[in-house]
């Protein structure tokens, strides 16, 4: 019951006697959240408040807490997704979990369908500045396509090498929102919002010398941009970005039926 198609099928069975009353209170009974152990909440609701189901932060968390919080999830949701996973943390994770796959670059571990079709229109272009910034520019891109968007990359095209990015305008110009990351001194995003006419939406990376400050750099500079029309997000957070684009894409898709 985490989606609406769901609950409304749930809904209109009770409402045609098909479905007992009881059997409905049942299926609902966890709906605002499932404890697990005494470690977890889980927000089954949040699909249905938000369009998103909750997603597991690894750090701080043992392998054992997260293959429990994964078993427990599964059983509302298709796809569960666990984000910041090590590898040595996958290994323990493998063997515990069955069916988990693990997109390394992204370090995310996930529980999906054989296939997972684009559910919305419109598509989310992702860029990277340079090879370094790939972790978070792909955790972007994965958990974009695991939520069923429609994803185009292109990596390494910082400002260095600006060639690199003008022989590629046509993926800005197809985008219907763009994902820009970059460490250094940050001054991708504004290049291509300058380039671009849809919502572009920077994230800083912890990639860069001494004076980044972690990141700190390529943040300020993001927020100072003289482009219009730039979002930014925290330090190194691609998840984030990822689903601050879906939720543009899906406003849209909400307008478009008004």
């Amino acid at each position: 019951m985490t989606n609406d198609q769901n609950l409304r099928s749930l809904l209109e069975a009770v409402a045609n006697g098909k479905v007992s009353l009881d059997h409905a209170l049942n299926s609902l009974k966890d709906l605002a959240y499932e404890p697990v152990d005494e470690f977890a909440k889980i927000d089954h609701h949040r699909a249905l408040r938000t369009g998103f189901p909750e997603v597991i932060w690894g750090p701080g968390k043992t392998p054992e807490q997260i293959a429990r919080i994964i078993e427990v999830m599964r059983q509302r949701n298709s796809v569960v997704m666990a984000t910041r996973i090590e590898p040595s943390v996958y290994g323990i994770l493998q063997s515990k979990v069955r069916g988990l796959q693990y997109y390394e670059l992204a370090r995310i571990c996930a529980i999906t369908p054989p296939t997972i079709e684009p559910q919305f229109p419109g598509e989310i272009g992702i860029l990277s500045a340079g090879t370094a910034d790939l972790p978070v520019a792909e955790e972007a891109a994965v958990t974009a396509e695991l939520s069923g968007f429609r994803v185009q990359r292109l990596w390494d095209v910082g400002v260095a090498g600006i060639h690199r990015l003008l022989s590629n305008r046509h993926l800005i110009e197809s985008a219907s929102v763009l994902i820009v990351v970059a460490g250094m001194e940050g001054a991708l995003p504004s290049v291509v919002a300058g380039l671009a006419n849809c919502p572009v939406i920077a994230v800083p990376t912890s990639i860069g010398y001494g004076a980044s400050f972690g990141g700190l750099a390529p943040l300020l500079t993001m927020l100072n941009s003289c482009a219009a029309g730039v979002g930014v997000v925290n330090i190194d957070n691609g998840f984030g970005a990822a689903v601050l684009a879906g939720q543009i894409l899906r406003t849209a898709e909400k307008l478009s039926h008004r």
